[in-house]
């Protein structure tokens, strides 16, 4: 099966490769490295694995953790291999040349992208942001593979992009459309004995991106979401 490891590390030479070797020693078979974050001597690297179906992940974690200077942020099931911005482009040109599926196009493809469990598309209250999150009825538009019924989501002021951790352990990312109080929540599910990350800074800024210049290209036709009520969660 596919892990996605992510670690934070100290930024120095010969760090990067104890890890890749401890990955290989414990059995994981890298597919691919994508550095989140280089600053202040420390980096942060999600490497994407193929991990024997049988192995324990202890054993990994356990390698990973002895290693001077290295902590081990997240270790979930991935349900394919990161993807580049090239990919991104991609999906904003299916969105474009068939705008009427446009917004169940993005959501079907945001999980693969980021790494998630599941996403949805949901149209909050108009007076949410002045109930300051509290909880309240949301209207769910499309919901991807995977997602649950009803979804639970989390009571947010969809004002801004941004990323949260549910009373559950569940992580999300939430970015507004800026029309018709539409919003996209990305979801990685809190499942034992993987534990997922939650959403780098990075990510979040990726998906909004996404989420605008999906906006642009659909217009009014976000003003036709909408589906029967959930009940979001504080």
């Amino acid at each position: 099966m596919l892990l996605r490891v992510r670690v934070t590390l100290p930024d120095r030479p010969g760090t990067l490769g104890q890890v890749a070797r401890t990955l290989g020693v414990s059995g994981a078979d890298i597919v691919q490295v994508v550095v989140l974050e280089r600053l202040g001597g420390r980096a942060v690297d999600d490497f994407t694995v193929v991990w024997p179906g049988a192995a324990r992940v202890e054993r990994l974690l356990a390698g990973l953790a002895a290693i001077p200077g290295v902590a081990v942020d997240g270790v979930w099931r991935a349900i394919g291999a990161p993807t580049t911005t090239g990919q991104d482009a991609e999906l904003l040109a299916q969105i474009a040349a068939n705008p009427t599926d446009g917004v169940a196009t993005l959501v079907d493809a945001v999980p693969g992208l980021l790494g998630a469990d599941w996403a949805v598309a949901a149209a909050v209250p108009l007076d949410w942001a002045s109930r300051s999150g509290a909880a309240g009825e949301a209207t769910v538009g499309y919901a991807s593979w995977r997602a649950p019924v009803p979804p639970r989501l989390p009571g947010v002021t969809p004002l801004r992009a941004r990323a949260m951790t549910g009373p559950d352990g569940r992580h999300y990312a939430v970015v507004p459309f800026g029309r018709a109080g539409l919003v996209l929540v990305v979801a990685r599910d809190h499942t034992q004995p993987s534990v997922a990350a939650a959403f780098h800074s990075t990510e979040v800024d990726r998906l909004a991106q996404l989420v605008r210049a999906g906006a642009v290209i659909l217009g009014d036709r976000l003003d036709l979401v909408g589906a029967p009520p959930v009940t979001s969660v504080t």
